[in-house]
């Protein structure tokens, strides 16, 4: 499934769990935690357009980052999350979190992701 960029896709219960589920792949999970950043490609230019992107993120990642394996991408995601946002994982989903033995840092990074894009559904619906 290609994530449509330039459009709003709907933050589904279903696409949730596929990138918690680590069901979808790990470019179209940050194709669409850049859609919701506001990152987009303009292929007759070849070249990435920031114009909605706020000034931190666009200061910072001139070009959309790599949530999944770049650190410190995934670390200032985790720091845009609001205090009242950080259970939503629980709240929102039931997610029970990972045991110890399933842990690896992309399952974490997934986890992350979904906490924010919740965070995302949550204020604007």
């Amino acid at each position: 499934m290609m994530l449509p960029m330039g459009n709003t896709t709907k933050l589904t219960d279903a696409l949730l769990w596929e990138i918690l589920q680590e069901r979808l792949p790990a470019d179209e999970v940050n194709q669409l935690v850049w859609e919701y950043l506001g990152y987009e490609y303009d292929p007759s230019q070849q070249t990435w357009r920031t114009e909605r992107v706020a000034s931190p993120w666009r200061e910072r990642f001139p070009t959309p980052p790599d949530f999944i394996r770049d650190r410190s991408a995934i670390v200032q995601l985790t720091r845009s999350i609001p205090p009242a946002a950080k259970q939503l994982l629980k709240q929102e989903l039931g997610f029970p979190g990972y045991q110890v033995s399933e842990l690896t840092p992309e399952r974490t990074r997934r986890a992350t992701i979904v906490n924010w894009l919740l965070g995302i559904r949550r204020t604007h619906p």
